[in-house]
């Protein structure tokens, strides 16, 4: 029996499918981002660490000595960055009472600099004050999006990390091979070819992705030691954090780091070199780093990562804002390879119809090849 040919069905049939489905995968991602999200998190890091498990096995160690020993170093190095922050914060508390001084002295001359200039008096302020506190309180209290749970839904998941890290590089073998089963044995071919760039673009991803943190906290920490700002140490670790999700962590980066400088001297000259210090980091990021780092080693344009980057931050807080980047770019392999699917590639890539005419090309192939059937 000959597969149905899917140009036979109207196109808003199958636009219709086409959105029933993605409505159905969103709202199933966003009920269950309590087993996914951590699972999803797993897989990068047992991508990522399969090397190293590699390299211990091929020197006689056993599968599970070798496994065991990858997800220790990766705990390992997730524990010295939180003794480091939070050694830091300790100091940052230390000078407290004195921060806070200077942040109730700017307030009440932020309030006068108002009162003058547009003429809204104190209790007109108070009042707008206490809207935006309501309108924050309710963020706090909100659901999957809201900030408590984008702050503290990620530290949740560390207990359950390398646990899932351990059993899917354990049983990897058995998840390929299941994988590869699901589909009719002609297709095997195709499936490992997918699957092995899947993994080649994860380890990639988040290689490269490790890699501009780094140098973005470094840069980031020299500028600010060169400007005598305090704490330098800790913001430059929280920016290279930060800066794991894109675009968005550098705008929240820059503005924490200029708070504190206003809270702890007031210094315009000082502030002014902080905003011009992240406009010169980020030059070199979006130019240098992310197009020959990152960007190289997944093919999705700007606006599909910026409004996956705010899908995924409004379905798992911080930790979907990390994995939209790593999902659309698996999506992204799959739609190139599944018949019919080409269309939603080319939307996420990165190549203008001039630069990937080989779409058009197959589209048209199709196109006589249903003609010369039809005749």
């Amino acid at each position: 029996m000959p597969e149905p040919n899917p140009d036979a069905q109207p196109f808003y049939h199958r636009l219709s499918h086409t959105l029933i489905a993605l409505t159905i995968i969103i709202v199933a991602l966003y009920i269950g981002q309590d087993i996914w999200v951590p699972l999803a998190l797993s897989v990068l890091l047992a991508v990522l660490l399969r090397p190293i498990e590699a390299w211990l096995a091929r020197r006689g160690l056993h599968k599970v000595l070798a496994i065991s020993f990858s997800v220790l170093l990766a705990m390992l190095v997730l524990a010295g960055i939180a003794v480091l922050i939070s050694t830091q914060i300790s100091n940052f508390s230390d000078d407290w009472p004195k921060l806070q001084k200077n942040l109730t002295d700017f307030y009440n001359d932020a309030r006068r600099w108002v009162r003058r200039e547009y003429n809204v008096n104190y209790k007109q302020q108070e009042q707008y004050i206490k809207q935006a506190q309501e309108q924050v309180g309710q963020s706090l209290q909100g659901g999957g999006g809201g900030l408590l749970s984008t702050i503290l839904g990620p530290l949740g998941t560390l207990t359950l990390l390398p646990i899932y890290v351990f059993l899917l590089m354990y049983y990897r073998t058995m998840l390929l091979s299941f994988t590869i089963t699901l589909f009719a044995r002609r297709h095997s071919e195709r499936v490992h070819e997918v699957l092995r760039e899947i993994k080649t673009a994860i380890r990639s991803y988040m290689t490269g992705l490790l890699f501009e943190a780094l140098v973005v906290g470094a840069l980031t920490f020299g500028g600010l030691m060169a400007l005598g700002v305090q704490y330098a140490v800790l913001l430059g670790v929280i920016t290279a954090l930060l800066n794991l999700i894109p675009y968005i962590g550098v705008l929240i980066a820059s503005g924490l780091t200029i708070l504190v400088a206003m809270a702890n001297s007031g210094d315009a000259n000082v502030i002014l070199g902080i905003v011009a210090l992240f406009a010169a980091v980020q030059f070199i990021d979006n130019n240098f780093l992310v197009p020959f780092i990152v960007a190289s080693k997944v093919k999705v344009n700007a606006l599909i990562s910026i409004l996956g980057v705010l899908l995924g931050g409004s379905i798992a807080g911080v930790s979907g804002m990390f994995l939209s980047i790593p999902t659309i770019a698996i999506l992204k392999i799959i739609f190139d390879r599944v018949e019919g699917l080409e269309p939603w590639g080319l939307l996420i890539g990165d190549d203008t119809p001039e630069d990937a005419p080989h779409l058009f090309r197959i589209k048209a192939l199709r196109r006589k090849k249903k003609v010369i059937q039809e005749e």
